[in-house]
């Protein structure tokens, strides 16, 4: 019983990481990266579409994206949502695919993206020791209920603190990580 509830909390804990990484890879860094246009959504037949729904992205020069649409009709809105997205970019259209290019960052948007950067990384964090103390809960709870001994839960507990550690520690790798790719010029 005991050991389920601690591989659940490391389930969840190392959910929060993958949250973590899939924020980080659309926080744009300087260099292309398809990944930037997951959160940019298109008005398609009356519904918001993610563009990399309708469209092959790629990215063939380090500061280029190439967005190529499956219907050539979605092309302005396309344009329209990219626009109205808080990225920055400038598409520029030939009729049959958009063009982005990415702008070299200014210092001050670097430390603005950083700023972000780090709050995301708290972020995850928090929610991780939200996720210790659930357990923690559950295992007074248990042990309260005489299902499991004292010794049982500080045991636990240990192993759930150490958990937490080496996740904080991943979450810290992580957004090192991003920081460095930010403040690389």
């Amino acid at each position: 019983m005991i050991s389920e509830v601690i591989k659940d909390a490391e389930e969840r804990m190392h959910k929060g990481v993958e949250a973590l990484r899939k924020e980080y890879a659309s926080i744009r860094a300087g260099r292309a990266n398809p990944n930037v246009l997951d959160k940019v959504m298109v008005e398609y037949y009356g519904a918001p579409t993610p563009v990399n729904q309708l469209a092959n992205v790629s990215a063939p020069e380090p500061r280029m994206l190439l967005i190529q649409p499956w219907d050539r009709t979605v092309l302005p809105a396309i344009e329209k949502a990219i626009l109205k997205s808080d990225l920055g970019l400038n598409p520029s259209s030939d009729g049959s695919v958009i063009r982005l290019l990415i702008p070299q960052l200014t210092a001050e948007r670097r430390t603005e993206i950083v700023k972000k950067v780090k709050k995301e990384a708290e972020d995850a964090r928090v929610a991780v020791r939200n996720v210790r103390r659930d357990v923690n809960d559950k295992l007074k709870k248990m042990e309260k209920d005489h299902e499991a001994s004292e010794d049982e839960v500080k045991r636990a507990q240990d192993e759930v603190q150490k958990i937490t550690d080496k996740i904080i520690k991943e979450i810290e790798h992580v957004m090192e990580t991003k920081e460095s790719e930010i403040t690389e010029v």
